[in-house]
């Protein structure tokens, strides 16, 4: 029987000898019956909120989580760890259904896993009638809510659980949660009367850059080069187009990228995501349709080559890096182009008038965090109701941006915009109110004879990219809009403000070149490890991946990167010192310390 209290299940299941944050007062909450609704960042160890009680109460843990292609990477990894761990959704057979269902009828089960679709099956809701329940931990909770940017219907039937099993405690967790969306979880899922925990989202290990696109494709190998060769990551990009160009850009760079987005066949989709988890090394080229609930610990980068929709969204998607702790780069190259896309997709789009006003609530936060002028953290912290210091390890804190008086600039811009609307009934995009401002007689220019403008060569103490940041930061403010087929430019209710020179308008000046050099130092220092303690580990990695292939399971399963650090830093000689690291279960001692210790002895020669 598993031990039943919790400390003990930490240490002697997962190897641990003590919780982290709120992870205690969580579990004792939990496992004394307590509702709870947990809001805690990406690697926080939410899991083990729900997985510790599961063990430590009579009958089966049930996960209710959208993450139908994951479930069996989840349930090998706890199988690893000796936890009896099962899953029902429709990858499965009718033979391996049943067996499952009768090991959970049976008591043979710690954790069940279940989609939330399977809620609506009513064979299911029989099945965990007949069994005991110890608990429904419903995962990826602000999938519930309309502010959240993963909203899916399925989720609002689980209000129902409490109604139907009242004494079974409930626990709905998020990595990430604006103080709407918290709310709007609360209400759905009838969890206005649970005990919330609000962790801190700060991750102090991921160094948040944005910089000014320029050639984001050279860009992004610079970056992989210089900072990540060899790292595993993720690269999102906003069109299916787009993420297989430039997984074939990066391949003939000679980094092994893959695909990933919806519209692959769904083979594909599942192979690139298995050779992802269970190789090192891969850098996935992805829309937004990869990542939620991947729990690779080892990725050391997520870069952006597309403007995120939202802060929640950005948050959630780098923060897929870094969550074994170790330092990790959240990387995103921000142009004009993204601004005018965005703003004409909210246009677009086919909700009503209350849809594209959250949508561009949720934009005008984005642009925010990426015009900003002071710490990137304390902004993003501050979007989520937290407080926080410069953190001395953005690119804003690295290289602090400076400001400029750029009041003129901006009535010249506007000007341009107003002359041709006024004087000649015209509408045109940022390219051609630049070329205007800084006399470039192009064949469009001379067409038009825009050189007969006022204002043409107005604006040649900037050069052409610097105009296009001007451009970009008053569509950030909404001082200039953007509209039409064409993404032509036109005023906004607050550009007269500063023609009128009744609002002066200060600019963020893009730096020559991205921060680089300090994340460089710093965080390679912090990750590099003594010479011989480096050649150990790697002999302890290339143990783990010969044994992660003969299992099929990916190599985090067998152990973390940190884990094995603290093995090649400690060299224990004896199973009971290899017990003693950080992430050695009794499970994963029982079965792997002697080829642990055989390799620790190997000669490197």
């Amino acid at each position: 029987m598993a031990p039943r209290d919790p400390a003990q299940v930490l240490h002697q299941v997962f190897g641990y000898d003590d919780f982290r944050g709120d992870q205690r007062e969580i579990v004792e909450h939990v496992s004394g019956g307590g509702d709870a609704l947990v809001l805690m960042p990406t690697g926080g160890g939410k899991s083990l909120c729900y997985q510790i009680p599961a063990l430590v109460r009579d009958g089966v843990g049930v996960v209710i989580s959208p993450l139908i292609a994951l479930m069996q990477d989840q349930v090998d990894a706890l199988r690893a760890l000796g936890v009896r761990a099962g899953f029902l959704n429709s990858t499965q057979g009718p033979e391996e259904r049943r067996d499952t269902e009768r090991a959970f009828l049976a008591g043979d089960l710690d954790l069940l896993y279940l989609a939330p679709e399977r809620l609506r099956v009513g064979s299911t809701v029989d099945l965990l009638e007949r069994g005991t329940i110890a608990l429904f931990a419903i995962d990826e909770a602000h999938c519930v809510s309309q502010w959240g940017h993963d909203f899916r219907p399925d989720y609002l039937m689980l209000s129902e659980l409490h109604q139907r099993w009242p004494d079974v405690p409930r626990i709905a967790l998020t990595a990430t949660a604006t103080r709407a969306t918290h709310t709007e979880i609360a209400e759905r899922l009838d969890l206005t009367g649970a005990k919330h925990f609000v962790a801190s989202f700060d991750r102090p290990n991921i160094q948040y850059r944005i910089v000014p696109k320029a050639e984001e494709r050279k860009q992004l190998v610079d970056l992989l080069r210089a900072e990540h060769a060899g790292d595993a990551g993720i690269v999102y990009c906003l069109s299916r187009r787009k993420v297989e160009q430039v997984a074939e850009f990066l391949t003939a760079q000679g980094i092994t990228a893959l695909p990933y987005h919806a519209g692959l066949e769904a083979p594909v989709r599942a192979a690139n995501q298995a050779r992802f988890l269970r190789e090192d090394g891969i850098v996935m080229v992805a829309t937004i349709a990869f990542g939620m609930g991947i729990d690779k610990p080892d990725v050391r980068f997520v870069a952006h080559l597309d403007l995120p929709k939202s802060v929640e969204g950005y948050y959630q998607e780098t923060g897929r890096a870094g969550r074994d702790g170790l330092p990790s780069t959240a990387w995103l190259a921000y142009g004009l182009g993204d601004v005018v896309q965005q703003r004409k997709m909210i246009d677009d789009s086919e909700g009503d008038l209350a849809h594209r006003r959250r949508l561009a609530q949720h934009l005008d936060a984005m642009l925010a965090l990426c015009e900003t002028v002071e710490c990137r953290r304390v902004n993003l912290l501050a979007y989520f109701g937290q407080a926080g210091e410069p953190c001395g390890n953005c690119d804003t804190c690295l290289t602090p941006p400076q400001t400029w008086d750029g009041t003129i600039a901006a009535q010249k811009v506007l000007s341009t915009v107003w002359r041709l609307k006024k004087e000649r009934n015209q509408s045109f995009g940022a390219g051609q109110i630049v070329d205007i401002l800084v006399g470039k007689q192009t064949p469009k220019v001379t067409q038009h004879r825009h050189d007969e403008l006022s204002v043409f060569g107005v604006g040649t103490e900037l050069r052409d990219v610097e105009w296009r940041t001007v451009i970009r930061q008053l569509l950030a403010r909404e001082l200039l809009a953007v509209g039409g087929a064409y993404q032509t430019l036109s005023l906004t209710e607050s550009s007269g403000d500063v023609l009128r020179g009744d609002r002066e308008v200060a600019l963020r000046r893009d730096p020559e070149r991205p921060a680089r050099s300090s994340r460089s130092r710093s965080a390679a220092a912090a990750v590099a490890l003594p010479a011989e303690a480096a050649g150990v580990f790697e002999r302890l990695r290339a143990w783990r991946g010969a044994a992660a292939k003969e299992q099929g399971v990916p190599a985090y399963v067998i152990f973390h990167d940190a884990t094995l650090r603290d093995i090649a830093t400690g060299a224990p000689t004896t199973l009971a010192e290899l017990g003693r690291v950080n992430g050695v279960g009794e499970a994963k001692l029982a079965r792997y310390g002697d080829q642990i210790l055989e390799t620790l002895a190997a000669d490197p020669a």
